[in-house]
């Protein structure tokens, strides 16, 4: 990679990803080549970034979507168990409940239960329009299970995650009753034209890191950080990673979002 940048003379890489590409990113700069990088992942789960290119989109797809298969799951008067988009981090998924209005949220750093099945059932009357929703992101896992993967690593390590709506859901007939309606939104999530926010966030993003090219930096990353547009050293970026706080935001006994207080939060709540 260095040869090709050198035999190019490419003078400054502006990388666009999440943690895998930014680790990349990060090396590259480590190793002495120009870097500016840009955060860009539905996870939104770049350490020193409040945002993320990507998340607000699909947030509005998986509302959307989840508002949709209400009336499937009425009509046939069964459970819907929509696994969303998030790898190892829960907010995708927690948001998009919260906002959806989703009966139960299963999210990766909670893991699941058989019993929210159970959980999820009560108190909802019996009426096919009052049937339960449940919000489950893809790095959930089943009480006593393991973490849903299939195939080959890929060069960072990872497999493909994906498959635990599908046990969440036969737990939850198994222990109901009730019929299941098994819907995996995947990549309709991140597909298509980005919405107004992300587009906002895109173009601004893209004018700082030229800036930062132009002024002769290196070493950056383009950021929001307490709703203002700022930029961080890329070293941030492997200090950890941005995860959901699960004592604020989630109720582990209920399964389901619980935002009781947004004054001081990030606008993107995690």
């Amino acid at each position: 990679m260095l040869r090709v940048l050198e035999s190019q003379g490419i003078q400054v890489i502006i990388p666009i990803g999440g943690d895998d590409t930014l680790s990349y990113a990060l090396r590259l700069h480590d190793e002495g080549t120009r870097v500016i990088a840009i955060p860009k992942t539905m996870d939104n789960d770049v350490h020193g970034t409040d945002y993320c290119i990507g998340f607000s989109t699909a947030v509005t797809r998986s509302v959307q979507f989840i508002h949709n298969l209400r009336t499937a799951a009425g009509s046939h008067e069964r459970i819907a168990v929509v696994e969303l988009f998030g790898r190892y981090s829960g907010e995708t998924c927690l948001v998009s409940a919260y906002l959806a209005g989703a009966d139960r949220a299963a999210i990766s750093r909670s893991g699941g239960h058989p019993e929210a099945g159970r959980a999820a059932r009560g108190g909802q009357g019996g009426q096919p329009e009052q049937l339960p929703i449940l919000a489950i992101s893809e790095g959930a896992v089943i009480e006593g299970g393991e973490m849903v993967l299939s195939g080959e690593a890929d060069a960072y390590g990872h497999r493909k995650l994906g498959g635990v709506g599908a046990q969440a859901g036969e737990l939850i007939r198994e222990i109901t009753g009730q019929g299941i309606i098994l819907q995996q939104v995947a990549y309709l999530m991140r597909s298509g034209s980005p919405d107004s926010l992300d587009l906002m966030v895109a173009f601004n993003y893209a004018t700082m890191a030229a800036d930062l090219a132009v002024e002769g930096l290196s070493g950056r990353m383009v950021a929001l950080r307490g709703g203002t547009y700022t930029n961080v050293p890329i070293s941030v970026t492997r200090d950890g990673v941005k995860r959901v706080d699960v004592d604020e935001l989630y109720d582990v006994t209920e399964y389901r979002p619980k935002v009781r207080h947004v004054g001081g939060k990030p606008m993107f709540l995690y």
